[in-house]
């Protein structure tokens, strides 16, 4: 009876190891979400056995999960800065970034709206409160109310840095967003309230681009997948996966973090609307 008990017992351990789900732990920004999503999904479709879980908690939560070990793969749409290495080195992690795709970041507006054109000028000044009103660039005469994304974002720090960041007589000029922009956790909550408000603008990732709202020209350019690759487009940056360390060869990791240089992982970004980094 002993020795039937040892055997059930050691099947039943056995059973345990062939069977355990694996998991692998995303967080991070909201617009590499819909990347990390699809993936996510392929992934698990090609591997039963995986549990691919996707957090958007943002690009600067994306970081610090990252350090803190809560999570596998982090996801931002900016680079990591110099005191999250800090943070990092402190912990033991060393960070390595892996460009998954590049993204322009769009100026929408409500379709009703009849402006079509800005320059990257006009964007600053209407973050900045220095333009308030759309009949000051030959729209109606509305306040413009003025949607930006959460500072801990890093669409937004894109945004600020390409957008906000510029020279005045060869030095640098950070100009501050006004203090009456709304501030909204999501690409998604951002193109929301511009689907809402006919005289809001708002700044979102090219791939939350639909028809509910309209993305205007920038310096005469569109925002579009063929603009960003050819860089064209003044307003683009590369998205991010981050891992701790270089992943280890023949991992899930490692497997996942290099579906993006695949043909099917290029189709994916293709289809979500950004731009495939072999395109770039």
């Amino acid at each position: 009876m002993k020795w039937f008990t040892m055997a059930v017992c050691a099947a039943l351990m056995a059973a345990t190891t062939v069977t355990a789900e694996e998991k692998l732990v995303l967080d991070g920004s909201t617009t590499v979400g819909p990347i990390a999503k699809a993936f996510a999904e392929y992934y698990m479709s090609m591997n039963p056995d995986v549990n691919v879980t996707v957090s958007e908690s943002g690009s600067g939560n994306g970081a610090k999960s990252l350090i803190h070990g809560t999570c596998d793969i982090a996801n931002l749409s900016r680079f990591m800065k110099d005191n999250e290495f800090t943070a990092a080195a402190e912990a033991g992690v060393m960070p390595v970034a892996h460009v998954v795709a590049m993204d322009g970041i769009a100026m929408v507006v409500h379709p009703s709206n009849p402006v079509k054109e800005l320059t990257v000028a006009q964007v600053r000044d209407i973050y900045a409160g220095k333009i308030t009103n759309w009949s000051d660039l030959g729209g109606p005469d509305r306040d413009i109310v003025v949607v930006s994304r959460d500072t801990n974002s890093g669409t937004y720090e894109t945004f600020y840095n390409l957008v906000m960041t510029h020279k005045v007589d060869g030095e640098k000029v950070k100009e501050k967003i006004q203090s009456g922009a709304e501030y909204v956790g999501s690409n998604g909550a951002a193109r929301q309230r511009v689907q809402s408000t006919p005289a809001a603008i708002a700044y979102v990732g090219l791939g939350f681009v639909d028809r509910t709202v309209k993305d205007l020209t920038i310096e005469g350019v569109d925002a579009t997948p063929e603009s960003v690759a050819s860089g064209r487009y003044a307003i683009a940056r590369p998205l991010f996966m981050f891992t701790n360390g270089y992943p280890k060869l023949g991992s899930h990791v490692h497997a996942f973090t290099t579906i993006h240089l695949s043909p099917k992982g290029q189709e994916i970004v293709e289809e979500i609307g950004f731009v495939p980094v072999t395109k770039y």
